[in-house]
């Protein structure tokens, strides 16, 4: 079964709450995070005081996602407000090593992200320091977009990558995964399905991710 981590960018900003509450009733394991800076990506979402006020409400892990800039100088602040999983963008550290080691350091999991543009090929030379990689189906920064087919192959050469080095990274999608192609992404390799305008929009939330989880 695949690790459903809802977005909470889709969520309704005035009902947070409830979608927590929500998502803390339903399989879902993870909550997955997205902050943006409105620099790395053209979005702004939330930050620090919105992700502390969540962790106070849920024991799942809390899988938050870096489209910013300069993610090392935010490490600290962000195992402080409640990260479990610190994904960075791979195109925004060009010292992606020492980030990793850093959000290690933390007693935090590290991840990092790949734009559809970036080749799994990039990180050939520190996938066993990787607890995460979160590829990009979709381009970041706005919810809601078509899927990018070709996510298929890369997930593929990922997992193949992955099993070469005898490394135990999980493959985590992100954008544009509906119940329509999760068994497809779990069948390429993929562990973990981030959902969050099939889950939000969903008129039963909690039946899309047992639908979803099944994949």
């Amino acid at each position: 079964m695949a690790i459903i981590a809802p977005s909470l960018l889709a969520a309704d900003f005035l009902h947070l709450g409830k979608a927590c509450e929500m998502l803390n009733e339903s399989e879902a394991e993870w909550f997955h995070l997205d902050v943006m800076d409105g620099s790395f990506v053209p979005n702004i979402s939330y930050g620090l005081p919105v992700i502390e006020q969540i962790k106070k409400t849920t024991t799942k892990v809390m899988d938050v996602h870096l489209m910013i800039v300069h993610p090392e100088k935010y490490i600290t602040d962000f195992k402080k407000a409640g990260a479990d999983i610190l994904t960075i963008h791979y195109e925004a550290c060009p010292h992606l090593h020492s980030t990793l080691q850093q959000i290690k350091a933390q007693g935090m999991k590290a991840g990092v992200a790949l734009n559809p543009h970036t080749s799994v090929e990039v990180l050939k030379e520190v996938i066993k320091d990787i607890d995460v990689v979160c590829v990009m189906s979709v381009n970041p920064g706005f919810g809601g977009q078509k899927f990018i087919e070709h996510t298929y192959e890369k997930v593929k050469a990922l997992a193949i990558l992955i099993k070469n080095v005898g490394a135990s990274t999980l493959i985590e999608i992100d954008g544009g995964v509906t119940e329509h192609n999760a068994a497809a992404l779990v069948n390429a390799g993929a562990h973990v399905l981030v959902a969050g305008t099939t889950v939000f929009k969903a008129s039963d939330p909690k039946a899309m991710i047992s639908l979803l989880r099944k994949a």
